[in-house]
């Protein structure tokens, strides 16, 4: 019996996974953008002259990223970011 329904669940898994995708695939079809907008950085972008500074004073990112608390991933962001405008 329970191996009855444990199979009848993963076909019912199975159709919603199959639903989703091709929803998805519809949107895509239909021009919308899917995932994650770029958006604001008000943190980042104020303190992206703090940090360019320190980056040029040799300080390490873990540093600079203790610091001013923020995180290291956003203080390489910044860094990206200030050296592709460069």
């Amino acid at each position: 019996m329970a191996t009855m329904l444990a199979g009848i669940a993963q076909f019912e898994r199975d159709l919603l996974s199959e639903r989703v995708k091709s929803g998805l695939a519809a949107a895509r079809a239909r021009g919308k953008k899917l995932g994650r907008q770029p958006g604001q950085r008000p943190k980042s972008d104020k303190l992206a002259p703090q940090v360019i500074q320190a980056v040029a004073d040799g300080r390490s990112y873990r540093w600079i990223a203790r610091d001013l608390g923020i995180n290291k991933n956003t203080v390489t962001e910044i860094i990206k970011r200030h050296r592709k405008s460069s």
